[in-house]
């Protein structure tokens, strides 16, 4: 209960005071009482950490209790000053939030701490007729948007037998906590030792009409191929409003369901059954046999291996992070965790991580996998905006600022006003709405943040433009 304080003290006379005077003060002190139980909501002294900041904590209200759109969710704030070094602004923020693809923050730190300037996109050792060949989990190797392929042309130069040993793979193609129904969605590849062409399918459909062009585009030829190739049965659903492919769950067997557009094209996961779709990719790509050793016991090197280095690693993390790749984000991790532990497993990957880059964080992170698809994941607001802050300390803030999409760009596109202003990550489930990353305000201060808001039954265009419009009163008055 809340209860406003009563003076016991009476001045002189008082005691002669009836009617209409009790009456008013009667409804001085219930009104007091309605006041100050009012609402949940902290006072400002309970929620700012050091000097109660006026523009910080007035915004906060406005977006924590302005309106309904927040009324029923599980909401986690906190905006860090890194030049004071405090919090100027918490809220419930040392709870525990499921984060989504902010979980791409931490993966994508890991990955700048270990990964070098280019990626390790294959190691070798070189025997007297034949190459021993090593995968590390480097997720460019043939993928469409990278043109240049060192390791593909180091294969094609070689003349020995080549061998691969895969031993060092120890995890799972989806991950734990994943939502099996999506394993034939765009956003839930397959994790592997050896990806090829991101581990997807691409395919294709188009609408001939050349013959004759005012042909109505539901009566035109309709092709539909992919790429790369893959051999595995393909069957034909009916017309849909869309072009789509389904994939089977356990194996390569497709069915299609064509649309109406002449022109469409979409991306299927296929399933890798550990290496073996890769060598058959492999082989037909590039015309090179690759035979597999060591699936049932580890290889032993007495040679120290030699490393074919691939991408620029940036390459591979602005894309993670501008578009959300949840690919990328998996293999990193791994690629991260082989440089540490020399396994490619996600688990073992977040233990080395944690226990060598994060000691301080302010609270135990429940990490289960690189890219955020995880319901099993737990981050506090708090032990993000630390990540962020050793992030912005041990790395150049131009290279921060090209990883980390900004206002109109990426998944930031809805934020155009804030071009320049804002660099952050974004992270979305059903239920789950995420933001964290960096602000710039109209004083040239730099603020770190992180807003995490669950189980809500909003539109992600409601929550987002209350983010937006928050994150903007920060940027004008801080």
């Amino acid at each position: 209960m809340c209860w406003p304080a009563l003076m016991k003290h009476r001045s002189a006379g008082s005691g002669h005071l009836k009617g209409n005077n009790m009456r008013i003060i009667a409804a001085f002190f219930v009104l007091a009482l309605l006041q100050s139980c009012r609402t949940s909501k902290p006072a400002a002294a309970e929620v700012v950490a050091g000097k109660v900041v006026t523009a910080a904590s007035s915004a906060a209200e406005r977006f924590l209790y302005g309106d309904s759109v927040l009324a029923n969710a599980h909401v986690g704030l906190a905006v860090y000053d890194p030049e004071a070094g405090k919090y100027i602004y918490q809220y419930q923020s040392n709870k525990y939030f499921v984060p989504a693809s902010n979980t791409k923050i931490l993966s994508c730190y890991a990955a700048m701490k270990t990964l070098g300037e280019r990626l390790p996109g294959l190691q070798y050792v070189d025997k007297d007729t034949a190459l021993i060949l090593i995968p590390t989990g480097d997720p460019t190797f043939l993928h469409y948007d990278y043109k240049q392929q060192p390791v593909a042309d180091f294969l094609r130069s070689q003349n020995k037998r080549l061998y691969l040993d895969a031993s060092a793979w120890e995890d799972e193609a989806l991950g734990a906590g994943w939502s099996w129904g999506d394993y034939s969605a765009y956003y839930m590849v397959e994790r592997s030792a050896l990806p090829v062409y991101g581990n997807v399918i691409r395919w294709y459909q188009v609408k001939s009409r050349k013959e004759n062009p005012s042909t109505p585009a539901d009566t035109a030829d309709t092709f539909t191929y992919s790429d790369p190739e893959l051999d595995a049965p393909v069957n034909f659903g009916k017309s849909e409003p869309a072009f789509r492919v389904e994939r089977e769950r356990d194996r390569n067997a497709f069915t299609i369901y064509e649309g109406p557009k002449e022109k469409e094209e979409t991306e299927v996961p296929f399933v890798t059954n550990g290496v073996q779709t890769a060598l058959g990719l492999i082989r037909d790509t590039l015309h090179r046999e690759i035979r597999l050793i060591g699936k049932e016991k580890p290889v032993v090197h007495m040679e120290v291996p030699r490393v074919v280095y691939s991408a620029p690693l940036d390459s591979m993390l602005k894309p993670m992070m501008h578009r959300s790749d949840n690919f990328f984000a998996e293999q990193s991790l791994l690629m991260a965790g082989r440089e540490l532990t020399g396994r490619l497993n996600t688990s073992a990957a977040v233990k080395a991580v944690t226990e060598k880059y994060l000691q301080g964080i302010p609270q135990p992170l429940r990490w289960s996998d690189g890219s955020g698809l995880s319901r099993y994941n737990l981050f506090t607001p708090e032990s993000l905006v630390f990540v962020l802050d050793k992030m912005k300390k041990e790395f150049a803030w131009g290279r921060i600022t090209d990883i980390f999409a900004t206002g109109g760009k990426g998944t930031l596109r809805s934020y155009v006003a804030d071009s320049g202003r804002l660099y952050a990550k974004t992270g979305t489930l059903s239920g789950v709405l995420a933001l964290s990353g960096y602000i710039i305000t109209k004083k040239n201060k730099t603020l770190i943040f992180s807003i995490m808001v669950n189980n809500h039954l909003q539109t992600t265009t409601a929550i987002r433009n209350k983010m937006a419009d928050y994150l903007r009163e920060l940027i004008e008055n801080y």
